[in-house]
């Protein structure tokens, strides 16, 4: 019974201590660990709102940045298209000057043809005309000279 009755003096003695630490948990409680919870309650919702926003903001730019590439793949094909259309309009001013030049060659040509042929022509009347008197001449020239004395032996 000794035991009893020293265990009995035991827990009333810890009953100021324990009555004196529940009131400091309480007083910590009230005073730190609720506006500590409410910080970091707080806190999470600022990172969560922050999160929320940034992704908002991400997907924004991401869309810009869509946009941005789009207009800028139209704006190239376009001046890809004006510079086919600009290479295209000089390949057919060039191709059109090779015909001109082509055409204009092929009647100097033709020209330098019939210059040509009319000159033949001429040749052959003028020759036509002079051989008559070019065969009497070397008949004339044949039979008028003479034979030098041992010239004929050399042949």
């Amino acid at each position: 019974m000794q035991i009893a009755h020293q265990l009995g003096e035991l827990f009333l003695g810890a009953v100021p201590t324990v009555i004196l630490f529940l009131f400091f948990f309480l007083f910590l409680r009230w005073a730190f660990f609720t506006p500590i919870q409410k910080a970091m309650a707080e806190r999470t919702a600022l990172i969560e709102g922050a999160r929320a926003e940034a992704a908002s903001v991400e997907a924004a730019a991401k869309q810009e940045l869509d946009t941005y590439n789009q207009a800028l793949r139209s704006a190239r094909a376009e001046v890809y298209k004006e510079q086919e259309d600009a290479r295209q309009v000089v390949l057919d001013e060039r191709a059109q000057l090779l015909r001109a030049m082509r055409s204009r060659s092929q009647d100097e040509v033709r020209e330098a043809k019939k210059q040509i042929a009319s000159e033949i022509a001429a040749a052959h009347a003028e020759i036509e005309k002079q051989t008559p008197a070019l065969a009497a001449e070397i008949a004339r020239m044949i039979l008028d000279r003479r034979p030098v004395a041992g010239e004929g032996l050399r042949q």
